[in-house]
């Protein structure tokens, strides 16, 4: 039996295996297939303001809906890879995802003694009118929203009592969503990007302790098992409309200084990351700040794997499982059972680009070191296609530069 049919029958049986559809299912199933039938639409009709509107309609946040972008960002499905750039400056993409932005992280010592350091990214966004990335260091946290237009961003200054909503295409801020209360420190859309989630703290989830030197002799900053202060979080309308509540969300579990939350798939709940005996570990809420069980079909995921269910849901990434002849091997599961179908080449799941294809880091050619570049993996296949260069580690032990993934 070829993976193909593995993979085939292990879902027919999943399926018979499971409960009938939760109420709404196929309302859900229908309203993801029109989204994909008039993003289709739109990229064959481009020139087309009606068809536009109506192929976009998702990104109703957007505001500059008319300016002109290249081919590259609108298409559908090319692979766009440059594989002697890293970091990337050309569009990196892959099905119905691009590598949105990237940022490095920098560390600048806080305090006569030096006793704290800051870290500090920078940001390199996509330009949609030349699928180049620009360089735009205004902004301490920064989230792409779903279509590529428009970035949910945080200023440097500490405590961030506001979110700024930036049009990619002039980098201009379009419009600011004021908060009381507590700084932010992290923010991340929904799928469908109609909501955000702001992550609350009540000191700088980046200002950590120095706790010896690095390999340079430098000073190292980084966690310890110190309780972060993450205090809640925020639901805000990205079109301003309103500023949302703020909700508690009880920290026993929390040992980390930054733990952002997220949303869940269909944006009825909220998840972060939960320091445990069990690797990947989170606890979900709903939006009103009331732990929760996890949904069935996320029930199995873990924080630490990108990502996470397939567009259609039948599938979840999961963390490395093997390493052979300097390749490395990734686990995709049953969502609900947990049950391991196949493996897929790659270290590192990033995103799903469709049903059958991620993007992954995978390590070089060089087996005795892990310096991984950016590939395209396909389900029942060991080729790769390479997407960047190889990213390498500094004497810090961070990378060069770290990935921002959103649909287009």
């Amino acid at each position: 039996m070829n993976v193909d049919e593995l993979v085939r029958d292990t879902l027919r049986e999943t399926a018979e295996a499971q409960a009938a559809a939760p109420p709404g299912f196929a309302d859900r199933v229908l309203a993801v297939r029109r989204r994909r039938h008039r993003r289709r639409i739109a990229a064959a009709a481009v020139g087309t303001a009606a068809v536009l509107a109506l192929g976009l309609g998702v990104q109703r946040l957007d505001s500059g809906r008319d300016e002109v972008r290249p081919a590259a960002v609108l298409d559908d499905g090319a692979t766009h890879a440059h594989p002697d750039q890293s970091p990337p400056r050309d569009l990196v993409a892959a099905g119905d995802v691009a590598l949105a932005a990237y940022y490095t992280i920098a560390t600048r010592p806080q305090g006569d003694q030096g006793d704290q350091g800051l870290l500090e990214r920078t940001y390199w966004l996509l330009d949609p009118a030349t699928g180049r990335y620009e360089q735009d260091d205004r902004w301490s946290y920064v989230a792409v929203a779903p279509g590529l237009r428009t970035a949910a961003v945080l200023e440097r200054t500490w405590p961030a009592l506001r979110v700024g909503v930036l049009d990619l295409a002039t980098g201009k801020v379009v419009r600011w969503i004021p908060v009381r209360g507590d700084g932010i420190g992290g923010i991340a859309y929904s799928q469908d990007g109609t909501k955000l989630v702001a992550t609350t703290y009540a000191e700088n989830p980046d200002l950590l302790p120095r706790r010896g030197m690095d390999d340079a002799g430098e000073p190292a900053y980084f966690p310890g098992p110190d309780p972060g202060t993450r205090t809640g979080f925020m639901i805000l309308d990205p079109d301003g409309q309103s500023g949302g509540a703020r909700f508690g969300a009880p920290d026993d579990e929390l040992f980390n200084p930054r733990s952002d939350f997220r949303f869940s798939r269909d944006g009825r709940l909220v998840y972060a990351q939960v320091i445990g005996d069990k690797d990947g570990m989170q606890q979900y809420y709903d939006l009103t700040g009331e732990k929760v069980a996890a949904p069935a079909e996320e029930r199995h995921l873990r924080s630490d794997v990108e990502a996470r269910l397939s567009p259609n849901g039948a599938l979840a990434a999961s963390g490395l499982t093997e390493e052979k002849g300097g390749r490395s091997y990734s686990s995709i599961r049953d969502p609900r059972s947990g049950k391991e179908i196949t493996r897929v080449r790659g270290g590192e799941l990033l995103a799903w680009v469709d049903d059958r294809r991620l993007i992954a880091w995978e390590r070089s050619v060089n087996p005795e070191v892990y310096e991984p570049r950016l590939v395209l993996v396909t389900i029942g296949s060991d080729e790769v296609t390479r997407l960047s260069g190889v990213r390498k580690h500094r004497p810090d032990s961070r990378w060069e530069w770290e990935p921002v993934f959103a649909r287009r």
